[in-house]
C-alpha cells in the first residue's frame, strides 16, 4: 500500500501503479502481470513460483517468501524463497537472496522502531 499511496502527503509514498496477485492467481495471468512489472515483491511461500520467463529484463525482484525444503542432492534442509534465484538473477537488474535478503532489513527496522517507541514512551523526543 505504501507504494500505491499518494506521495503528496506525510507518507512520502511512491504514487506507483500497483497490481496485487494472489498465490492462486492463474499462472498465465501471474506471468503476464510479472512480465510487465518494474518491481516484483513476492511473499507467497511457494518455492520457485517466480521464474526467469516471468521477469522483465532489468526488473527489481524482492523475495520475501521463505520456505524450508529438503535439497534433493544432499538430503539436507535449506531455506528458499518464492523466486528461482539462480535463473531469475540472469535477467533481473536487482534481486534479493533467500536467506540473507530482506530478513536483516526486517530485524534492523524492528530494532529502529522499538527504539523510537521506547524514546517516545520515555518522552525523550
Amino acid at each position: 500500500m505504501l507504494m500505491h499511496a499518494d506521495g503528496r502527503n506525510e507518507t512520502k509514498a511512491l504514487d506507483a501503479t500497483v497490481t496485487i496477485c494472489h498465490r492462486f492467481t492463474p499462472p498465465k495471468d501471474l506471468a503476464k502481470y510479472c512480465s510487465m512489472a518494474d518491481i516484483i515483491i513476492t511473499a507467497t511461500g511457494i518455492p520457485g513460483l517466480i521464474t526467469k520467463e516471468m521477469v522483465k529484463p532489468g526488473a527489481c525482484v524482492i523475495d520475501v517468501g521463505i520456505t524450508r525444503i529438503t535439497d534433493p542432492n544432499t538430503g539436507k534442509t535449506k531455506l528458499v524463497g518464492d523466486v528461482d534465484f539462480d535463473e531469475v538473477r540472469q535477467v533481473a537488474g536487482w534481486i534479493t537472496p533467500v536467506p540473507g535478503g530482506v530478513g536483516p532489513m526486517t530485524v534492523a527496522m524492528l530494532m529502529h522502531n522499538t527504539f523510537k517507541a521506547a524514546k517516545s514512551l520515555a518522552n525523550c523526543d
